[in-house]
């Protein structure tokens, strides 16, 4: 019996509710990769489709497939990192589930890549590449929206960073992982800004496929997530990305409050007492929700989880908010400070307080 060849390459496909693609994308890699060795590495976050029963069915008759089903924990650029840190292959490509990559490209992107570029990118932004074909209005005004921001922060030249198609040695990312955000959806610009070094890029040009089977995930969360990224490698990562979110949502429910209090004073004639009250539950179950969607989306709540989170969150803002209102009065009696400082200090308490209880009680880990 002949000895199998080590595995060469290893592709990372996270998925999500893509069990009609799965067949499809190993039989296109198969072609793809004729004469190298290689492996699938299907990462799912617990598809309710049974995407990773897909998986493993092939899996138990193809050796090169594998599946890492994750439970309780959601997002692509985690999923990639796992999927990364879990083969022996000395180098890995990241290809989403969706059938829009061109998988063909895979070997040039290999030859790229051991012929000394630091990391190979599939590419619709450069000459020979288009995105007409797969992109809708809005995705395609996301994704531009999101590649002019990045270009502003990237050491390195990339017509295309915000790509999810791209490859590299394994090398890097065990240079890279400990430095990596690992939120949201763009691995790729995380990688590039965590190297802390000039990378050779070598951008590949392909056609951008319309999506067959499934729905896209892209949405205006996506953006807000990866403008916080850009925010978190701005600054070297000194303040907690997950807590720079709490914070920007906490703002917005600033201004919902005074909406709610001009609506409930002017509109409904109610007395500044009631109003504020009524202003505050508002703005509170707003920060719930936009927090829920966005600071915590890798660990949304739904169904009864969902009522039970809004409940113990209302008890923690509240407890929170009688917290700055007793430290900034403490503050002002005192005279340690001014009412405009005491004030700010309050609600920084209550801001820290917040995120620091919602995290743990409110959507902890799973």
């Amino acid at each position: 019996m002949p000895t199998p060849q080590p595995i060469r390459l290893a592709v990372i496909v996270p998925v999500f509710n893509e069990a009609a693609n799965v067949a499809p994308m190993v039989d296109r890699l198969d072609a793809a990769l004729a004469g190298i060795p290689w492996e699938a590495i299907f990462v799912d976050d617990d598809s309710p489709d049974g995407t990773a029963a897909v998986v493993r069915g092939i899996a138990a008759r193809d050796p090169r497939i594998r599946c890492l089903r994750r439970i309780g924990r959601r997002g692509l650029a985690s999923a990639c990192m796992e999927g990364f840190l879990s083969t022996t292959a000395p180098f890995v490509a990241v290809i989403d589930g969706d059938l829009q990559h061109d998988e063909a490209i895979l070997p040039a992107m290999l030859a790229a890549v051991e012929a000394g570029a630091d990391i190979a990118i599939g590419s619709r932004h450069v000459a020979g590449g288009a995105a007409e074909s797969g992109f809708s209005a809005a995705r395609g005004a996301l994704s531009d929206t999101g590649a002019r921001m990045a270009r502003m922060l990237l050491p390195t030249p990339v017509a295309d960073p915000m790509s999810g198609f791209f490859l590299l040695p394994r090398a890097l990312v065990e240079e890279v992982a400990p430095r990596i955000a690992g939120r949201g959806f763009k691995i790729l610009l995380d990688i590039l800004l965590s190297a802390r070094r000039r990378l050779a890029v070598a951008e590949i040009p392909y056609s951008f496929r319309s999506r067959q089977a499934g729905e896209s995930k892209l949405d205006a969360t996506v953006l807000l997530e990866f403008g916080a990224l850009l925010l978190d490698k701005a600054t070297g990562g000194i303040v907690p990305l997950r807590f720079l979110a709490f914070a920007a949502v906490g703002g917005i429910g600033v201004l919902v409050h005074m909406a709610a209090l001009f609506l409930l004073v002017q509109a409904a004639g109610l007395g500044f007492g009631p109003a504020q009250w009524g202003a505050t539950l508002v703005a509170m179950t707003a920060n719930f929700i936009l927090n829920n969607r966005i600071t915590y989306r890798d660990a949304r709540l739904r169904g009864p989880a969902l009522w039970r989170g809004l409940l113990v969150f209302y008890v923690v803002c509240g407890i929170g908010a009688a917290a700055n209102v007793g430290i900034a009065g403490l503050l002002v009696r005192d005279g340690v400070l001014a009412w405009g400082l005491a004030g700010a200090a309050g609600a920084l308490l209550t801001v820290v307080w917040n995120y620091a209880v919602s995290s743990t009680l409110v959507w902890r880990a799973r």
